[in-house]
């Protein structure tokens, strides 16, 4: 079979018929690797923006296929794009990725990343395209990016693969050529219409060139691209897919629980969607401390409960309380390796600006160091020492055996003034974010501080100064 179809069969076996792709055309011409899924909507989309498109792939069924306009898969509108890039000249296919590499601005790698024995990821296709690629890069001097499209692992696209093409090509990354990391959010049967409507763009790449090249590839449907690390966007792209998961079955253990207490789970979840501002929202999205308060931890419990009686097995939901407390102990295990013997807590209630400490979760901390012997002494704006504990410690008598043990002892570690807890303490630890913490920690003079809400997003994770996701 000839190694190229359709009009650039002279051009790139090495002849003189057509000029090349990046000069005829003043969009970037782009090969994209892997006629998979991916790739052959990517594909398609791309040369109906204007885009001369190499296709390349190691299965010559699908290089035929798309050469000769036809869907390798079945997804809506699909073949007509197809179709009408292959009649434009504009889509061409291929099984030699270093020439498509040669003849191209740009290299999108959507090739396989399947699970490896050990349940890791199978970097084996991501090897054999990252050598091809570099080969190709060996034999021209333009700046060529190389937009790696594959569900991996963070660090893969700078720690495995730009170093294998570095060594083939002999050229520097971020230098010579571009790397990106560019995940696709493509939903199968929807796909054309999703990539020309995404629900985000995101470019992860370490130098400005290749953030401007591929902000100009996409400004045809996204005006304002998400451009950041080429680490954050490969974690995204796993994290987007769990959180889905996570949604579906959130909703399907919904779903098992209300259809034997004779709800319909259908009104149930339609309601519960309607609400933006906390349900489907950034709100609580952000890694920070373990949920607390009157509500959260009780109604959790209830929920379990209410799934045992019905004899209804509902992991997700039965697990969250098994996650929060794991959050509980590495906050203790972070004091601990730091050896204080004294320890400032700034927040002392479930979240700022209450009295209530219901279930608040630093109080299963302090409980656990104050009986290993260490000094706490707390600050909270809206605590005094007077503040009356009766009513929430008989709430919560079933629920925080942190405050049932703190009841007597909490009084006297109350401090009215927070600059007295940041000089009685080896270690801080923040719990609430505010202008007076923000301003204390500055002001710590080299302690030790445990930061469980990023209150200075600033400041770089460093030995003394730490969270526990971040």
């Amino acid at each position: 079979m000839l190694d190229i179809h359709s009009q650039f069969d002279d051009h790139l076996f090495g002849q003189t018929a057509l000029a090349p792709l990046h000069v005829v055309d003043t969009k970037p011409s782009i090969s994209v690797v892997g006629l998979g899924y991916v790739g052959a909507v990517s594909t398609a989309c791309f040369s109906n923006l204007g885009h001369h498109v190499i296709g390349v792939d190691i299965d010559p069924a699908k290089v035929t296929c798309i050469a000769n306009g036809k869907s390798p898969i079945h997804e809506y509108d699909l073949e007509r794009l197809l179709r009408q890039g292959v009649d434009d000249g504009l889509i061409a296919t291929t099984h030699d990725l270093e020439q498509a590499v040669v003849d191209t601005d740009l290299t999108f790698v959507s090739v396989g990343t399947p699970t490896a024995a050990d349940g890791g990821c199978d970097h084996s296709y991501i090897d054999v395209a990252a050598r091809m690629i570099g080969a190709g890069l060996k034999r021209k001097n333009d700046f060529h990016v190389v937009v790696m499209r594959c569900s991996i692992p963070p660090g893969v696209t700078m720690g495995f693969m730009a170093p294998i093409i570095e060594e083939i090509s002999g050229k520097k990354a971020g230098v010579d050529f571009g790397v990106c990391f560019n995940p696709e959010f493509l939903r199968e049967g929807v796909a054309v219409a999703d990539f020309y409507a995404p629900s985000k763009t995101v470019i992860g790449t370490n130098d400005n060139r290749s953030a401007a090249i591929m902000t100009r590839i996409f400004e045809a449907i996204d005006e304002k691209p998400i451009v950041t690390s080429i680490e954050t966007a490969e974690m995204v792209k796993y994290v987007d897919n769990v959180w889905h998961a996570t949604k579906v079955c959130f909703a399907n253990e919904v779903g098992r629980l209300c259809k034997p207490l004779g709800v319909d789970s259908h009104d149930v979840m339609d309601v519960f969607v309607q609400d933006t501002k906390l349900n489907l929202s950034p709100y609580y999205l952000k890694p920070g401390f373990a949920f607390g308060g009157s509500c959260l931890p009780k109604e959790v419990r209830a929920v379990a409960h209410i799934a045992k009686q019905q004899g209804v097995s509902l992991p997700l939901i039965e697990s969250l309380g098994v996650s929060n407390a794991t959050h509980i102990d590495r906050a203790v295990e972070m004091v601990r390796e730091t050896g204080a013997k004294s320890v400032g807590v700034l927040g002392l209630a479930f979240k700022p600006g209450t009295d209530d400490l219901r279930e608040s979760p630093i109080l299963e901390v302090i409980a656990r160091l104050h009986a290993e012997g260490v000094e706490v002494v707390v600050h909270d704006p809206a605590i005094t020492p007077e503040t009356p504990l009766a009513g929430q410690l008989a709430y919560v008598r079933h629920g925080s055996a942190g405050l049932q043990s703190l009841a007597t002892d909490l009084p006297a570690m109350m401090r009215a003034d927070c600059a007295d807890v940041v000089a009685a303490a080896d270690t801080l630890i923040v719990t609430h974010s505010n202008d007076l913490y923000r301003k204390a920690i500055e002001d710590a003079d080299g302690k030790s501080v445990i930061d469980l809400v990023r209150i200075n997003t600033k400041v770089d994770p460093q030995q003394n100064y730490n969270g526990i996701g971040w």
